[in-house]
């Protein structure tokens, strides 16, 4: 029987030093195979051209690079760029470049599909196939830090986990991703400049915190009123708000990093005036800033965007209580990319 070949990017530096010891080789090439690995993004052992021949061999009969290949590229109209990102068994995600006149962001998967099952979001109709690697989450950012210098002639400046999957149900894979995103081995980004966005899983919050994590935290809030809520995020049933409060409360406590609260605003369901006041007592228990964001159908009509001046009344209410509030414009919509419209149509 064929034995199957191990990702080699699921072994640490340590693990790869001692197997060349193990081989009979210098413990040193396993810091040369690791730097080709993670810091120059080889996709081939051939590409490791400063390895012998006979070494890279060995390499090709015991292990595999497990790189992803982006299948298809959009370009919007505003610049925005959406990869369909093939697995190496196939299966496919979606991955976000979003430019500003001042930054690029990447906006990338944690899972295929999601665990949740919020109805205004596209992904949630796609049942969750399994959990992403750390090495495909981290080549995500790979290909779009290499578009964005192509393209914006500039590197990627920002990271947002708000692309397919909920992150925190994959919680693991995407701290070790964020360790080789801010490791100098890796790509040396600043953990400040990366934010990972739940939908609201309390226990794996306080985790984070206890982790004493460094990247900033959002949370997809859209409702602070527990029916409400539970109607447009049915999962809310298991951790509902009081729970939730509790949770950011703690991280907040420990970290002293405040929260983004994302909260897009329906037509009929979240715009009465019940429903600004309850959002204002749910801010105030820590500190926070908002943003509003403009809400993509996907397709069906139930959920509409509710009218300019829904949204400015939520605005202007914050505003009265001092809170910090942003209206953030979607991008991408002309490719299906902008928020809650990430589902293979591809």
């Amino acid at each position: 029987m064929k034995s199957v070949k191990k990702d080699i990017r699921a072994l640490t530096k340590e693990q790869l030093r001692q197997f060349f010891e193990d081989n009979g080789d210098k413990a040193f090439r396993g810091n040369q195979v690791y730097e080709w690995l993670w810091g120059k993004g080889a996709h081939s052992f051939e590409n490791m051209t400063n390895i012998s021949k006979t070494t890279r061999e060995v390499l090709e009969q015991n292990f595999v690079i497990n790189h992803i290949k982006v299948d298809q590229m959009q370009r919007s109209a505003d610049g925005t760029i959406k990869n369909a990102v093939r697995l190496h068994d196939g299966l496919v995600v979606e991955s976000v470049l979003i430019p500003t006149p001042t930054r690029t962001t990447a906006c990338v998967s944690s899972q295929v599909g999601c665990s949740l099952d919020c109805r205004f979001c596209a992904t949630s109709r796609l049942k969750r196939m399994r959990n992403l690697n750390p090495d495909e989450i981290y080549d995500q950012v790979v290909a779009i830090d290499n578009e964005s210098r192509l393209y914006h002639n500039r590197p990627l400046s920002n990271i947002v986990f708000m692309g397919m999957g909920e992150p925190l149900m994959n919680y693991n894979n995407v701290l070790k991703a964020i360790d080789k995103i801010t490791s100098e081995e890796g790509l040396g980004m600043s953990p400040k400049r990366i934010t990972v966005s739940t939908s609201g899983v309390p226990k794996m919050i306080k985790k984070m915190a206890d982790d004493k994590v460094k990247f900033k935290l959002a949370v997809s809030l859209h409702s602070a009123i527990d029916e409400v809520r539970t109607a447009i995020m049915p999962f809310n049933k298991n951790f509902p708000l009081s729970e939730l409060k509790e949770a950011l409360e703690y991280w907040y406590t420990k970290t002293k990093s405040r929260i983004t609260y994302e909260y897009i605003v329906w037509k009929g369901i979240n715009d009465r005036e019940e429903d600004i006041n309850a959002l204002i007592r749910f801010c105030s228990y820590v500190p926070c800033k908002i943003n509003l964001i403009e809400y993509n159908p996907i397709d069906d009509g139930e959920f509409q965007q509710a009218s300019n001046q829904s949204i400015d009344n939520y605005i202007r209410a914050l505003e009265s209580k001092a809170f910090v509030v942003n209206v953030r414009r979607s991008r991408g919509k002309d490719i299906d990319a902008a928020c809650g419209q990430l589902a293979n149509k591809s």
